[in-house]
C-alpha cells in the first residue's frame, strides 16, 4: 500500500491519495477496509476509488458523486489493471463545486506521476 499523506490542499479541504495492487472486489474492498483502520482516513469525509479488474471495473463515490468514475477514466487512459486508486478528502468548510473533481484528477495524477 502506497499512501501519499499530503498530496494537495483546496479552499481548506485536505486531498491523501492511496494505492496499491489488488486482484479481485473482494482484495479491492479489503484494501479500503485496511485503509480506513487508520483513525485519520477512517475519519475522511470522503474515500473515493476504483479499480480495472479483469472481471470489469469497480468505483465506489463514498458520497463524493462522480469521484470515483473520474478516477476510473484516468486507470483507463493509464491502462492500469488490477491497481486500486483512493483519493481521500477530508472538507475543510468551503464547498468547490466542479473544482472538487479536478482536485481529484490532480490527485490521480500525483499518485500516477510517483509510482
Amino acid at each position: 500500500m502506497r499512501i501519499i499523506e499530503k498530496a494537495l490542499t483546496d479552499r481548506g479541504s485536505s486531498y491523501a491519495v492511496s494505492g496499491g495492487t489488488v486482484d479481485t472486489a473482494d482484495a479491492a474492498k479489503a484494501f479500503v477496509k485496511t485503509l480506513r483502520r487508520n483513525k485519520k482516513f477512517a475519519k475522511a469525509t470522503h474515500n473515493t476509488w476504483a479499480v480495472l479488474l479483469p472481471d470489469g471495473p469497480l468505483k465506489n463515490d463514498d458520497g463524493e458523486s462522480g469521484a470515483g468514475l473520474v478516477i476510473l477514466r484516468m486507470l483507463e487512459r493509464e491502462g492500469l489493471e488490477n491497481h486500486i486508486v483512493v483519493v481521500t478528502r477530508w472538507f475543510g468548510g468551503t464547498k468547490l463545486g466542479g473544482d472538487r473533481f479536478r482536485r481529484v484528477q490532480d490527485a490521480v495524477r500525483i499518485y500516477l506521476d510517483r509510482r
